[in-house]
């Protein structure tokens, strides 16, 4: 039976012709939540556009895409530091990945210590877009959160309303003086219900694909940075060593500025 009807006060279940009521339709349960049930509309709306957005910006292709990777794979295996750094800045490469080797990478041209830092910069910065993406999820939990106690927040509304009429007319109210409020209460818990159950699930299972993610970027990142401890290991043992006064070269007596044997001594 339709909210309308309890409202002109029919009685449940006939109609004028004694015929079958008619069901209740989507339209009346969305007029019976009145401004709560819209706001709670409204939320739902924000929620599914939100989902969207996660469900594009949280998948592999998105947080280390494979051009991204290839790139960077390939100037690192070449000893290429400064491009694959520069290859992480470029605001079309900005991704998951490349602001981890970038901040990993910047730090290792930076410090003196090279490797030791490279692997820290990576684990702080790596923890640090995690962290991002579990806030992201922030709020479709808040929605989640808040349907439901909107809805209670209708029911006690409705049933405050409902208790007002009794009064009013002094504990003799009819069924279609109660309907509106009633409505108002049952359809609000309803609709906020209907909001929380599916969103609770939803932010579980974005969190979820969040740590299995994060799982397999840092193992593309842990291959990145074995490239470059490669890469400096064999800088390392091929750079000549350094030549200075006094060193092994001029200890040797070899060089130019060695004294000849039976030189000065010899003569006299």
């Amino acid at each position: 039976m339709s909210l309308l009807a309890l409202a002109q006060g029919e009685v449940p279940g006939t109609t004028d012709s004694g015929a079958a009521p008619s069901a209740l339709t989507l339209i009346d349960l969305i007029h019976a939540g009145g401004v709560i049930g819209y706001i709670i509309i409204a939320l739902s709306v924000a929620a599914l556009a939100l989902i969207v957005v996660h469900l594009i910006r949280i998948r592999q292709g998105a947080l280390a895409p494979q051009v991204v990777v290839d790139e960077l794979e390939s100037l690192l295996k070449k000893g290429q530091v400064d491009a694959a750094l520069a290859a992480c800045e470029r605001p079309e490469n900005e991704c998951f990945l490349a602001t981890v080797m970038g901040a990993g990478l910047s730090r290792y041209r930076r410090s003196p210590f090279g490797v030791l830092e490279l692997k820290g910069a990576l684990e702080e910065t790596g923890q640090e877009q995690v962290a991002r993406l579990y806030r992201s999820t922030d709020a479709l939990a808040l929605i989640a959160g808040v349907a439901p106690m909107l809805g209670l927040l209708g029911t006690v509304v409705g049933l405050n309303g409902a208790f007002a009429t009794i009064a009013a007319t002094e504990g003799f109210a009819k069924p279609g003086q109660l309907a509106g409020d009633v409505s108002l209460a049952l359809v609000t818990t309803i609709q906020g219900l209907l909001v929380a159950i599916p969103l609770m699930g939803v932010v579980a299972f974005f969190r979820n694909r969040i740590d299995s993610l994060a799982g397999d970027v840092a193992t593309i990142v842990d291959d990145l940075a074995a490239l470059v401890e490669t890469a400096a290991a064999g800088g390392a043992m091929g750079s000549p060593a350094p030549s200075r006064a006094g060193g092994p070269a001029a200890m040797s007596g070899g060089g130019p500025a060695g004294p000849a044997p039976g030189g000065t001594r010899g003569a006299r």
